[in-house]
């Protein structure tokens, strides 16, 4: 590859990172319906087409974002777990750590499981950043999983609890006081290894 070819792939490759970043920071400050190409294209001072020639529309952007937030969510539940002794422990740090994500990522949460980005879930052609984020919970719940229930299985399980409290907290249809109270029951009554 010559040195030019290599310039112009870092160049597309920062301009990607910066349509995406700026998704982002739109989505977060105005929700996902403010973000549009034309939007887009006028914070970044790129043209439509420019954005075009990377991402086929709003549903990539989001797919693109989804993906960086999965990988973003990953970290932050091997920090918290790794730092907790004991399994029931390393539950409720994953516990914690999920639903902090969730609160301070609003439009990423959203972008992963509540928009349409286009990626696949739970099959073979799940993008790699989206298996690891399923990799970071099992690792932790599949130790508390309970004799006879498959990891798997209990992880998909206690992963939709924790989107729930998330989703319904968020909404105001839970009150927020008692969040701490819902973590631990949930540890508690699930977490049974």
């Amino acid at each position: 590859m010559s040195v030019v070819q290599e310039r112009k792939q870092r160049e597309r490759a920062e301009r990607e990172r910066l349509i995406v970043a700026t998704a982002r920071e739109l989505a977060e400050q105005q929700g996902w319906d403010a973000v549009t190409t034309r939007r887009l294209a006028e914070r970044i001072e790129y043209s439509q087409p420019v954005l075009y020639s990377h991402f086929r529309g709003k549903r990539e952007i989001v797919g693109a974002v989804a993906l960086e937030g999965a990988t973003e969510m990953a970290t932050a539940i091997r920090a918290a777990t790794s730092a907790a002794n004991g399994p029931r422990e390393r539950v409720a740090a994953l516990a914690h750590a999920y639903l902090d994500f969730a609160a301070r990522h609003p439009a990423v949460y959203d972008a992963l499981f509540q928009l349409d980005g286009g990626l696949a879930y739970a099959r073979e052609d799940t993008p790699e950043p989206l298996k690891d984020a399923f990799a970071a919970l099992l690792e932790s719940l599949g130790e508390v999983a309970g004799e006879g229930v498959a990891p798997p299985l209990f992880t998909e399980t206690f992963w939709a609890a924790l989107h729930g409290l998330a989703t319904l907290t968020r909404a105001g249809r839970l009150p927020p006081e008692d969040a701490g109270q819902r973590v631990s029951l949930l540890v508690e009554r699930l977490a049974v290894g």
